[in-house]
């Protein structure tokens, strides 16, 4: 319960670290096996709601006026009034069955009672700390925060709203109520000093505008193997690359042949800036330890100092201090109030809820009633669980018509299935299911029940009512050599415009090599991934995806340059360095687990695709939504018995696949001898991030 504020006091700031980020990093963990099926699937029928202006004010609940302040001065905490209960609407039809409002609100309370119970308490606690200090945040005040804060970015109001609704997946009333207001209110009730000295506003100049390094980095766990790897580096400096895709224990900086973003000052440990600004083009630094890492670096060059006067920048850097000053205030402050609250939960403790089910907590004697925890989890939530429960009575529905039942064994066997494809098992090989749903509740924060009723289920219902899925021999035969076969090395430039992407192929033709392909690409190209790392690209693999691309790909010899490729709305200039050699892998030794992989991969297109058909032959009435669909009377939607899958769907040939099923069937299995290991908590120095830059069809 006593979760730091900061998580939603900070929100709006993080977002705008994001926003001044040139190129921000994406990251992804693998989803639970089905999720991308079901919820994905599901959620693309969702129809959005809510307005692009914020309602200005102070948190409110259902039934007292929006505009109404926090009570101030000498009033007690006021326990909250609560709304007589809505009669029991429907919220749903799902041909022909009812999903009534009060099942809805039963597992939206279910589903994040905790979450928003939580939510509620740190409110009443910030609440209550403004009235003993007479601290009253008006809605005008929040109104004019959101737009200062659109100012700011230089965005009008309402577009900034929408950001905000896009980034956080908040509502205007939500951003309003639960991330500007808290901020003001702590904002004023910390009232501490964030004025930024002369020191720290020239420290941020020189981080943001100073001179930086390009460099590349090996990082070691130990100082035995830094020093061991250090001695290879410096015999052969120009394999700095290969070692540290060998060695480098950094795993973002390793797949980038141990490129980082550019270095630069007050970022990070003195000490590793000062070695770093110290080294000359070419320079290999001794090992350099930061926290628990050793680090090599080898210095690719200087980048000069941003063309910016301090005069210039003295304003907006200051304002960004201030606001980190007031945020680490605020999160001292708020910690310091939670500390000092006295909170008795009573909707987690199942005794104490029996014996008090209208009260789900109480907050320095102060009563928030379950009714009101209800309300809000349904305010917030009642879209999404909506969708859950219209996907449940889907599938639900088929089972019946097709006469299938899910027994439990069908449960226990597809969660043995999902421990043993991500790599969970005992040292006898069997699967470990315990450990596997521990990592399941834990990491992914999906609680057990909801792990089984909205993940599990659906995935098992939905491969019985499927069925098999074929893999032919040309199946397993592309799928060995696109794991197993040559790759090609490549350099590539990318342009916006077939006339600029001609220029430079002119410019590329008069001196083809990997050097000239490397200068062009830092100075012309439009991605700046491949700018950044002078046009190299992971190797690339025949049967990944993308056919036009490898068709020219392998189509050149080593040292040879492709014409101009038109790949969507891109054009490429592709210099050949070369061909990997095949892994020493024979084809029986890889072909059951090739075979294992691309059922599953099949299947579960397949379900994607009969998902779509379900839902498509469906008449489904949302009230929530205000939205009604009938039946799409098509060829191959619903007929009678299972629905039909599209031409050529059960085998699944290259030219039905969408480019999205198509990487899916490319992706390494977890546990699987081509499974890429996931990246480190702790990643250290960040590394540019090395997406493909192929844009998709």
């Amino acid at each position: 319960m006593q979760r730091d504020w900061g998580t939603s006091v900070d929100a709006v700031s993080r977002l705008a670290s994001r926003l001044r980020s040139v190129a921000g990093n994406l990251s992804g963990a693998p989803g639970v096996l089905g999720l991308v099926v079901i919820l994905l699937a599901c959620l693309a029928w969702r129809v959005g709601a809510g307005g692009s202006q914020a309602d200005a004010g102070p948190p409110a609940v259902r039934g007292r006026p929006a505009a109404a302040p926090p009570a101030v001065g000498s009033r007690g905490p006021q326990a909250p009034q609560v709304p007589a209960p809505p009669v029991d609407r429907i919220a749903a039809m799902v041909n022909g069955t009812e999903i009534r409002q009060s099942q809805l609100a039963a597992e939206c309370l279910v589903r994040h009672g905790a979450a928003v119970l939580e939510s509620l308490v740190n409110k009443a606690i910030i609440e209550q700390a403004c009235q003993r200090h007479a601290i009253s945040i008006t809605p005008q005040d929040v109104d004019a925060e959101i737009d200062a804060m659109a100012r700011r970015f230089n965005l009008p109001r309402d577009k900034w709203i929408e950001l905000i609704q896009q980034e956080r997946g908040v509502t205007s009333k939500q951003y309003a109520e639960e991330i500007v207001w808290p901020m003001l209110a702590l904002r004023r009730l910390a009232h501490a000093s964030i004025e930024p000295t002369a020191e720290q506003i020239t420290e941020a100049f020189e981080n943001q505008f100073g001179p930086a390094v390009k460099a590349r980095i090996i990082v070691s766990r130990s100082l035995a193997d830094a020093e061991r790897v250090r001695g290879q580096v410096v015999t052969a400096p120009e394999e700095f690359g290969a070692l540290a895709r060998q060695h480098s224990v950094d795993v973002g900086s390793a797949s980038a042949n141990g490129w980082v973003q550019p270095i630069r000052r007050h970022t990070g440990e003195p000490r590793f800036e000062a070695v770093v600004f110290g080294l000359n083009p070419g320079d290999i630094s001794g090992v350099v330890q930061v926290a628990d890492q050793f680090i090599i670096v080898k210095c690719e060059g200087h980048l000069p100092a941003a063309d910016v006067k301090i005069e210039d920048a003295r304003p907006r850097l200051a304002e960004e201090m201030r606001e980190r000053k007031s945020r680490e205030a605020s999160s001292s402050l708020f910690r310091s109030l939670q500390e000092a609250s006295a909170v008795e939960n009573i909707l987690n403790d199942p005794t104490k809820a029996i014996a008090r089910p209208d009260v789900a907590a109480l907050v320095n004697g102060v009563a928030i009633n379950t009714d009101l925890v209800r309300e809000t989890c349904v305010e917030r939530h009642a879209n999404d669980v909506l969708e859950i429960l219209i996907t449940r009575a889907l599938l639900s529905q088929a089972l019946v018509k097709d006469r299938i039942q899910v027994s439990q064994a069908d449960i226990d066997a597809e969660i043995a299935r999902g421990a043993e494809a991500m790599g969970f098992r005992k040292p006898d090989g069997t699967p470990d299911t315990a450990a596997w749903l521990e990592r399941v509740t834990r990491d992914d924060k999906v609680p057990l029940q909801h792990y089984l009723e909205d993940i599990v289920r659906p995935t098992v219902s939905l491969k019985k009512l499927v069925g098999r899925v074929p893999v032919s021999q040309e199946d397993l035969d592309k799928a060995f050599t696109a794991t197993f076969g040559p790759r090609a090395r490549c350099r590539v430039v990318i342009l916006d415009n077939q006339r600029r992407a001609q220029e430079v192929w002119q410019l590329a033709r008069e001196k083809p090599s990997p050097e000239r392909l490397g200068d062009l690409a830092e100075k012309y190209s439009v991605d700046p991934t491949t700018r950044a790392l002078r046009g190299e690209v992971p190797p690339i693999q025949r049967f990944g995806g993308q056919p036009a691309l490898e068709r020219e790909v392998f189509a050149l010899k080593p040292g040879e340059l492709s014409g101009v490729v038109q790949i969507a709305d891109r054009f490429m200039v592709i210099y050949c360095e070369g061909f990997t050699e095949p892994a020493a892998v024979r084809f029986e030794e890889a072909r059951d687990e090739l075979y294992v992989d691309i059922e599953d991969k099949k299947q579960r297109i397949e379900m994607g695709r009969y998902f779509a058909h379900l839902r498509e032959g469906a008449a489904i009435d949302n009230y929530l939504a205000g939205t009604s669909q009938t039946p799409q009377s098509k060829s191959g939607s619903l007929p009678s018995g299972r629905p039909q899958a599209p031409a050529g769907a059960a085998g699944l040939p290259p030219e039905t696949l969408t480019r999205a099923e198509a990487e899916e069937l490319q992706k390494p299995r977890a546990g699987s001898r081509r499974a890429v290991a996931p990246p480190s908590a702790d990643q250290g120095v960040r590394p540019a991030s090395l997406e493909v830059p192929v844009p998709a069809r």
